[in-house]
């Protein structure tokens, strides 16, 4: 077994699985900052769009339904085989269009929570409606989600993996790659066991800093 462990995990094997956490973390990290701006501004039109702009909030709400009812690999397989470009910038096109649907539904339940007073103070201070969704609405709401959105960047994170599935270098596909010279089950079973402690460790990691934060505002 101590044998098996040294084959599998050399020096490089481990350096090239590393490499594809890496790229893990940094697709999901885009990703998140991209659907998080949109999930925004499309919940913004479609909780506040009226009157003439009415359209554009029911536009937003095609999108959302649409998306959030159909599953992400489709439309990562979808966009890699329709959208010619860089397969890393695709990768990210691809997981922040799902996303972003998402994303918009977890703000739009932070934005109904906001008392309709919130508009009402702010317009007697002499705030216009873009101030106080800035100053006053949006900052709220940020707090609001923290639960719904770590759970939702965990899924990004994790959702990573069907990446394999088109050849982009993250933490599966590489692993897969050392799998293929392992003929062994228990081998297998240790490589599982490895991705699974790498997807644990920056999920876990990312949970302590936001509960840690969100201590940090209740206690401050």
């Amino acid at each position: 077994m101590i044998e098996l462990f040294h084959q599998i995990f050399t020096p490089a094997n481990v350096l090239f699985m590393l490499k594809g956490l890496r790229m893990t973390v940094l697709i999901a990290i885009f990703s998140t900052v991209i659907s998080m701006f949109f999930g925004t501004l499309f919940a913004l039109i479609r909780t506040y769009a009226s009157g003439k702009w009415k359209w554009a909030g029911a536009l937003v709400a095609v999108y959302t339904e649409f998306f959030r009812c159909t599953p992400n690999l489709l439309w990562i397989l979808w966009i890699y085989f329709t959208v010619k470009g860089n397969k890393i910038g695709v990768s990210v096109f691809a997981i922040s269009l799902f996303t972003s649907a998402v994303m918009a539904e977890i703000f739009r339940g932070g934005l109904n929570s906001i008392p309709k007073g919130q508009f009402e103070g702010a317009q007697s201070q002499g705030f216009g409606f873009v101030q106080t969704l800035w100053y006053i609405v949006l900052p709220q709401t940020y707090k609001k989600v923290i639960p719904a959105l770590l759970s939702q960047v965990i899924t990004i994170i994790k959702d990573t993996s069907f990446l394999k599935m088109v050849d982009v270098a993250e933490l599966m596909r590489n692993s897969s790659v050392v799998m293929g010279s392992i003929y062994d089950v228990r081998g297998m079973i240790m490589l599982f066991a490895f991705e699974a402690l790498c997807y644990f460790t920056v999920c876990f990691a990312l949970s302590s800093v936001v509960r840690h934060y969100q201590k940090t505002i209740v206690t401050g």
